[in-house]
């Protein structure tokens, strides 16, 4: 398919697309596999100190906590070779991407906007202020007495960082001691990153649902809608199953997209991958988050559009950020859905076992373990990677469901305690 907007693209030059990762993002190697389909260059930014910035045909190394100077090294390399888009692939670069399109003069969202998505306490302010249905929510110091605190507050609560993702630091509260206790987990864990703010909020219950969709001068169109079949009641919430198309009920389905499209909304977000987390109950659908960037780790496998099922969810983000025709968004025929297979316990990866009976699992697609050999694991909520994915297909929602957890049933992993340190006599 041709491209309909070449603007600043030199006669026989492919476009060339900025995609921003942080250091531990999985998703690279999937844009870059659709931008060779396409015929688009990209140009990978970096995460890296100011020490280790530099400039290379295919990468720019930019210190992502100084947006200023970032900005300033991506313009400089755009002066020879323009950028056509720049694409955000997790929560460490939204903010940062917004900026760069800011400053190329490209579609983009807002730095406000943007910024909004990475502060969970902001978020909270902007969906109230638009009467979105909002749980008692209240910012806290991690200076402040967690025992003075733990009687002002409603139970069940759960208490979060402002500024962490993929369920890192979330820790669901049931009465004043458990929230002393995650008040101490979270503000240690807060102390390695240099925050001192943590959002409770009142515990919202029900199922749990996932939005994917691409926004376009700030209309919504959504790509998929995912059912979270495990229960997500804490006292972490560790993500594991997600599976598509959803079971519930049209007029159901239909004010979950509304909670993620209402929330972008009053977020100011227009352009771009849209990711929504959204809880149903008995009073409605209620936001969890909302990112502007398209859903984490490898999940996005899970998507394939057009009855051919060739398109991938990076191809269909690359189409719309080059402002490029999309002949669909219609998912594929099957169904499909993705494990993410949690960590089990802290200690170190020896190996693993059972993944020839995994794979043979009928609907078994494929299989990734990314979980390095003889490397620490880390559980939530402190933790913030898996031991791997598991993607599967069928000709049904629940068939998917079952061959994941059958073939999660069929791995095993030898994970080695950490060793003790023990005092010195005397």
């Amino acid at each position: 398919m041709a491209p309909e907007n070449t603007a600043g693209v030199a006669p026989g030059a492919a476009p060339r697309v900025l995609v921003l990762a942080g250091a531990n993002s999985y998703r690279l190697e999937a844009f870059q596999s659709a931008a060779d389909r396409l015929g688009v260059a990209v140009v990978r930014g970096l995460d890296a100190p100011p020490a280790h910035a530099g400039v290379g045909l295919s990468f720019l190394r930019l210190d992502f906590r100084d947006p200023a100077r970032a900005t300033r090294q991506v313009l400089k390399a755009a002066r020879s070779a323009p950028f056509q888009a720049v694409i955000p692939t997790d929560d460490a670069t939204v903010t940062l991407a917004a900026r760069l399109a800011l400053a190329l003069a490209l579609p983009h969202n807002s730095p406000e906007a943007a910024a909004a998505t990475r502060d969970k306490y902001v978020m909270r302010q902007h969906l109230a202020q638009a009467g979105l249905p909002t749980p008692w929510f209240r910012l806290l110091s991690t200076a402040a007495d967690p025992t003075v605190l733990a009687q002002e507050v409603p139970y069940p609560c759960v208490l979060k960082p402002t500024c962490l993702s993929g369920s890192r630091g979330v820790i669901r509260a049931n009465d004043p001691a458990q929230f002393v206790e995650a008040f101490a987990v979270i503000r240690g864990l807060l102390t390695t990153i240099g925050s001192r703010e943590i959002l409770v909020e009142a515990y919202i219950p029900g199922r749990e649902f996932a939005v994917e969709g691409l926004l376009s001068q700030g209309q919504m169109t959504v790509l998929a809608l995912f059912d979270k079949p495990d229960p997500l009641e804490g006292p972490y919430f560790e993500e594991t199953i997600y599976v598509t198309p959803s079971r519930e009920p049209a007029p159901i389905q239909a004010a979950i997209v509304a909670s993620v499209a209402g929330a972008a909304q009053a977020l100011g977000l227009r352009e771009g991958a849209l990711h929504g987390e959204v809880r149903v109950n008995d009073g409605g659908a209620w936001l969890v988050e909302v990112a502007g960037r398209s859903i984490g780790g490898l999940c996005g496998h899970t998507l394939r559009f057009a009855h051919s099922a060739d398109v991938s969810l990076e191809e269909l983000i690359l189409r719309h950020a080059l402002g490029w025709p999309i002949d669909s968004t219609e998912r594929e025929p099957q169904a499909g859905g993705v494990m993410m297979l949690p960590i089990p316990a802290r200690g170190t990866l020896l190996g693993w076992s059972g993944l020839e009976e995994a794979h043979a699992v009928p609907g078994i697609e494929s299989i990734e373990i990314t979980a390095r050999l003889n490397y620490p694991l880390e559980p939530l909520p402190a933790g913030e990677s898996y031991l791997g994915f598991i993607f599967a297909r069928g000709a049904t929602t629940q068939r998917v469901e079952t061959a994941l957890r059958t073939a999660h049933r069929c791995l095993h992993f030898q994970i080695e305690a950490p060793l003790r340190v023990l005092p010195l006599p005397g």
